[in-house]
């Protein structure tokens, strides 16, 4: 029962956007469409997954037992560089239409603060591997999911008839603001 209290809590009550702050760059940049915003909350639910993972195991058996833990920001930030550039040669070969859609933002993963802050979460001495394997991954879907959440409401702002002043990112952060008081009740749930 841990585990799935775990997985709920990071994917609703603790959201790596709404709860953390982290990711907010792609929450805004690439929400405008459906596709992309899907196609990159995919990409990082595969590159927290995997780098938070891999982080976990550096840094227990590699990093602390040889205390080099000052080189976890750095060590961190390579693993996570290797994996987006892997994601982005598999996209760009399987998809190049989601390829094309993602463009910029796809080698910004490697400077999303969400992967790299997951990476440090989890490096802590408090998760097994299983529960930071399953805290990374649910809250890579709960990035999946606000993400999404974000880019339909923002398809009806963008036919919705907004003030000139709040076009654009200002509406965006307002919005953004609002959903992250939606997610805030889900703490009273006591899981």
């Amino acid at each position: 029962m841990d585990i799935i209290s775990l997985a709920i809590s990071a994917i609703l009550i603790e959201n790596v956007v709404l709860y953390r702050f982290l990711g907010i760059c792609p929450l805004l940049g690439v929400s405008e469409k459906r596709e992309s915003a899907v196609g990159m909350g995919a990409a990082v639910v595969f590159v927290i997954t995997l780098s938070s993972s891999v982080a976990w195991l550096l840094y227990t058996y590699v990093l602390k037992p040889f205390n080099m833990v000052y080189m976890q920001t750095i060590i961190f930030i390579l693993v996570i560089a290797g994996l987006v550039q892997i994601i982005e040669m598999f996209i760009k070969k399987v998809s190049p239409g989601l390829y094309k859609v993602l463009g910029i933002y796809l080698p910004l993963i490697t400077t999303n603060c969400a992967v790299l802050g997951l990476a440090n979460m989890v490096a802590n001495p408090k998760y097994t591997y299983i529960q930071a394997l399953v805290f990374a991954f649910a809250s890579s879907l709960g990035f999946l999911l606000v993400i999404y959440l974000f880019s339909t409401i923002r398809i009806r702002i963008a036919k919705a008839d907004v003030p000139k002043a709040f076009k654009g990112v200002p509406i965006a952060l307002i919005t953004a603001g609002i959903l992250a008081m939606i997610f805030s009740r889900f703490g009273a749930l006591n899981i």
